[in-house]
């Protein structure tokens, strides 16, 4: 396929005075084709210098990391509690989490807010508009009884919504059970409490989606080559989406006649910034568009399992027929 999109960063190869192709980096004679790629891969290799290889079998956050992640990413939730009548009542609540992933939610609603009550609180963060992992935190609501806990969630509000909040309708949640989900129509995965508190938020979740957006609008034909190259399958893409970026490696979206393939590529090495996922990406995309022309042999392993996307009723067709 030919390149028609720029690379994220600038080549770090100086350009020679012949050049046949410019995506999506310089081309160079076949004699200096080497030379290039050793240039590209040291700059990948100096932002990673001391992080650790990421192999196809270990690619995946784990379950607490992922649970962590939306619960630092969703801006809001559904606290759910059972009244006195026994009748079960759902309000959405802001909050904000502390150090350990327990929210703190500012609940105004009459009938909601009842100490000491057992209780659910759900959020879910909608990822490329393509797939919704969804955290449910099972709990005990309380009221903060130590000042200094107090002002660390009026510091954490006021950086999260930009005000100050109302210590009288601030109430935690103390987190006993957590069910994960990764998407619609997926089944859950119960996380273990102490794994859940003890994982950090994934590095790059403040900045995945506009790396995911100018992947996905800039260099459309670079995430095409590199599913191309770097997964074994066995029918032709119609079209490929990038859907999430996280410290190991990114996620993608891939449509065929037969339906949509959710796959997932590593990253050679862990990455904690945007400059390392930027650098990450070039390297791949230029190995991925040597590898095309055959100028060089795939040094990686190639990915073997593509899941097939089920959708949520919502997005089916029967869904949007129902709506007209």
């Amino acid at each position: 396929m030919a390149s028609s999109s720029p690379s994220l960063l600038s080549s770090p190869v100086p350009s020679p005075t012949a050049i046949f192709s410019k995506k999506p980096f310089l081309w160079l004679p076949p004699l200096a084709v080497s030379a290039a790629r050793r240039g590209v891969q040291a700059v990948a290799a100096a932002a990673a210098a001391s992080a650790p290889p990421v192999s196809v079998q270990r690619a995946q956050p784990s379950a607490a990391e992922v649970a962590r992640t939306v619960v630092e990413l969703a801006p809001s939730g559904t606290l759910s509690v059972v009244g006195p009548d026994g009748w079960p009542l759902g309000v959405g609540a802001r909050f904000v989490a502390d150090a350990s992933g327990a929210p703190a939610l500012c609940l105004a609603a009459s009938g909601a807010a009842a100490p000491d009550a057992q209780s659910s609180f759900h959020v879910e963060f909608r990822q490329s508009g393509a797939r919704t992992p969804q955290c449910t935190l099972l709990g005990v609501l309380t009221k903060p009884s130590d000042e200094y806990v107090s002002k660390m969630f009026s510091t954490r509000w006021q950086k999260k919504f930009g005000e100050e909040i109302d210590q009288d309708l601030l109430y935690l949640i103390s987190v006993e059970r957590i069910l994960l989900i990764e998407d619609f129509s997926e089944d859950g995965l119960w996380v273990i409490p102490s794994e859940y508190s003890d994982a950090e938020p994934d590095p790059l979740r403040n900045f995945a989606e506009s790396i995911i957006e100018e992947m996905n609008s800039k260099h459309a034909e670079d995430v095409h080559r590199i599913y191309t190259i770097y997964v074994e399958s066995d029918f032709q893409a119609t079209d490929v989406k990038m859907i999430w970026v996280d410290r190991l490696g990114f996620d993608l979206h891939v449509q065929s006649g037969e339906g949509t393939y959710a796959v997932r590529i590593p990253f050679s090495r862990e990455v904690s910034d945007e400059k390392g996922v930027k650098s990450s990406f070039n390297m791949m995309s230029h190995h991925a568009w040597e590898v095309e022309k055959s100028y060089v042999a795939p040094e990686f392993e190639k990915v073997q399992f593509l899941k097939k996307v089920r959708h949520s009723f919502m997005e089916s067709d029967e869904f949007k027929l129902f709506q007209l």
